[in-house]
């Protein structure tokens, strides 16, 4: 998978903590250097070292908040200046909040739309043209089950990763015919310490596979993206749930986003 002609680098936003350090590591795993895009500038010093000394690559990061106008142009400038040329590109930055929406909110959710479309959709554009000038590339956009279901107290965040998700799939087949690969991840609850369970909930949940380790879920998306998949729905939860919430009354999940269990 590694160029030939330069050292093959993988981007990574949100790349600090979380789901996107778990993708630095199993991609530095793979053999990739690194480049590490998020507005968590201490954690990206911690990350940048363990890194660097846990598996000896080249990691360059950038302290940038992506939800700001034209952040993406930087990343793309400060990429060419440091004279990498990703071959694969993550986007996982994100945010979320669980709260009916209120004109107070309105900062939060233009935050939310910049950052998970905006910046998403311009990086895939800026840095999937270098790839289809090789001729060769990978491109992983993190979406979320939601963006298959209703989700009163999320309505935001579910609606950006639908578009995440159509977005995905449909630059997938713009960008083949020239060697680079758009895969779009769909996960369903994911053990990042977003949910406030406690630890034998979280240890039950991972037990019966309705709550994913970030490993597990990074090796199965890192596995879809490098065969080429467009889409990639794992786990039981993701087969179950949003045909049953089809199924429901409207004025049913009326009631369920009242008692905030979306």
């Amino acid at each position: 998978m590694r160029s030939k002609e330069k050292p093959s680098f993988a981007l990574v936003t949100g790349g600090s903590s979380g789901i996107g350090l778990e993708f630095a590591r199993q991609l530095a795993g793979r053999g990739y250097d690194l480049a590490l895009v998020s507005n968590r500038g201490e954690e990206l010093k911690d990350a940048k070292k363990s890194l660097e000394a846990g598996y000896g690559h080249n990691v360059q990061i950038l302290e940038a908040d992506l939800s700001l106008p034209r952040a993406a142009e930087e990343v793309a400038q400060w990429c060419d200046a440091c004279g990498i040329v990703p071959e694969v590109l993550v986007n996982d930055a994100g945010v979320f909040f669980m709260k009916y929406l209120t004109p107070e909110m309105l900062p939060k959710v233009r935050t939310m739309m910049n950052l998970h479309m905006d910046a998403a959709t311009e990086l895939c554009i800026l840095l999937g043209d270098r790839m289809k000038e090789r001729g060769k590339g990978w491109i992983l956009n993190v979406s979320s089950m939601t963006a298959r279901i209703p989700a009163p107290g999320i309505a935001v965040y579910s609606a950006t990763k639908a578009y995440l998700k159509v977005f995905g799939k449909s630059l997938s087949y713009e960008m083949r015919p020239f060697g680079v690969k758009v895969t779009t991840l769909c996960p369903a609850a994911v053990d990042t310490g977003l949910y406030p369970l406690g630890e034998k909930m979280r240890k039950a949940g991972r037990r019966l596979g309705l709550i994913w380790s970030p490993e597990k879920l990074v090796h199965r998306a890192l596995r879809a993206m490098f065969r080429g998949r467009r889409t990639v729905s794992p786990g039981v939860v993701n087969q179950i749930l949003p045909p049953l919430i089809a199924l429901l009354p409207a004025r049913l999940i009326d009631r369920l986003g009242m008692w905030h269990i979306f």
